[in-house]
């Protein structure tokens, strides 16, 4: 009886990480560049068959975990604005297609010397982190207080901006958090608060931070709100939709977000 022979081709997907985290792959990549070529995010996700909003938070996630943002947003304007890759951003597109190229060469050369299956797909097996978080920021711890239960501490992103996160004493333990590590923090957008006139009143987090506002997304029950902290860093929460028409939330406006230490989920690679 003759037995049929299943050709195995050796494929992968080229990511870069930061802290483990999956940052950059081709298919943001590709977003970069038709943003880059049209100009505009919401024609470049129209181009590749994606909505708007999974466009804007993928721009918004890239820039937050580069150390330099990626993507500019140009706002006013006779046209309304637009959008443009900085030149960190064109630089890591075009390492990204060099990178890009060596390893389907080197993809190649190994498929054509591995024949068996099994080992094939053992050797393709992976683990991957994905996490489901609307603001995620890379950081360095530069303080650390521990307390009775739980420990208070202090992670650096770019630009000098400084984030507080209060967990337990056995999380500090278990993730071996100290001074100079880096880590990353996660926050949920529904966490988040907004408010336009802070700066005088007193409150008792040390998570406020204020920037412009380049996104609101109105619903008839709840409001997305993305706020530019700096250094192309951007907080977006999610509040009720009275709250925004109260506060009278524009793009270009100022606005401040402020959460709780309690809320900041912590992580190390």
């Amino acid at each position: 009886m003759k037995t049929d022979t299943i050709k195995v081709g050796l494929v992968g997907n080229l990511w870069f990480n930061r802290a483990e985290n999956k940052f950059l792959g081709s298919d943001r990549i590709d977003l970069l560049e038709k943003i880059d070529e049209l100009g505009s995010i919401s024609k470049a996700a129209r181009a590749m068959g994606f909505c708007y909003k999974t466009a804007w938070d993928l721009v918004n996630l890239v820039n937050n975990m580069a150390e330099r943002p990626l993507v500019y947003r140009l706002t006013g304007g006779k046209g309304g604005g637009g959008t443009k890759l900085t030149p960190e951003g064109k630089e890591v597109v075009a390492r990204f297609k060099v990178i890009q190229e060596e390893h389907r060469k080197f993809l190649q050369n190994l498929g054509s010397r591995i024949d068996d299956t099994d080992r094939l797909l053992r050797f393709l097996k992976r683990i991957s982190l994905k996490v489901s978080a609307r603001n995620t920021f890379i950081g360095t711890i530069t303080a650390l207080t521990k307390g009775a239960v739980n420990s208070e501490i202090r992670i650096t992103l770019k630009g000098g901006i400084s984030l507080t996160a209060v967990i337990t004493n056995g999380a500090i333990d278990n993730l071996g958090l100290k001074p100079g590590v880096e880590a990353y923090a996660i926050i949920k957008a529904s966490s988040v608060l907004i408010g336009t006139d802070v700066h005088d009143i007193k409150v008792s987090t040390h998570n406020v931070f204020c920037g412009t506002v380049t996104k609101v997304i109105d619903g008839p029950v709840s409001t997305e709100v993305a706020v530019e902290i700096g250094e192309g860093v951007i907080v977006t929460a999610v509040i009720t939709h009275d709250s925004a028409e109260q506060l009278g939330l524009v793009v270009g406006g100022h606005a401040c977000t402020l959460f709780e230490a309690s809320s900041v989920i912590i992580g190390v690679s």
